[in-house]
């Protein structure tokens, strides 16, 4: 039987190399010459360092077009709030990956409001589809592209 995995996960390299380029960018900036503003990447997380809040508001739209020209959907980034203190500021972007259960359910009923002859088992950070029809499967993934989910989405491990 037919069967593919959604997925969503961030290709970690990528990241790297997008936040080192924001921060290049940020130290070419003539608005940012003398200013201790950064971007610091962690596991799963980006931190923005700036002195006030302006400045952080001026530095996200350099690290998200970076992620983006670097092929990151921007969706997987979750924005906290701006923490002020010692005359420092900073904002903490988590970067989501895998699907946490509540989200399968989500995508799951999702696919069982088509109606379509589908299962969907949750395998981990991950679903598995299985259909009869190859057609099936193709329309479930155009669905879920159609869909606006709050998580961006890969289609793994196609198989006949």
């Amino acid at each position: 039987m037919p069967s593919f995995d959604i997925v969503s996960k961030l290709d970690q390299h990528e990241v790297v190399n997008a936040v080192e380029q924001a921060n290049r960018d940020v130290g070419a900036r003539y608005d940012f010459k003398g200013v201790a503003a950064h971007f610091e990447l962690t596991s799963d997380e980006i931190t923005l360092h700036a002195e006030v809040d302006f400045q952080l508001q001026q530095m996200l739209p350099i690290l998200k077009d970076r992620l983006v020209k670097r092929g990151i959907d921007i969706k997987c980034l979750e924005l906290k709030a701006v923490q002020t203190a010692n005359l420092k500021c900073r904002q903490q972007i988590i970067l989501r990956s895998g699907l946490d259960k509540a989200f399968a359910k989500q995508i799951i009923n999702l696919i069982k409001e088509e109606k379509l002859k589908v299962q969907c088992q949750i395998q981990g950070d991950q679903i598995r589809v299985t259909g009869k029809k190859r057609n099936d499967l193709q329309h479930v993934m155009a669905l879920l592209r159609d869909s606006d989910l709050e998580l961006p989405l890969q289609y793994d491990n196609m198989r006949d």
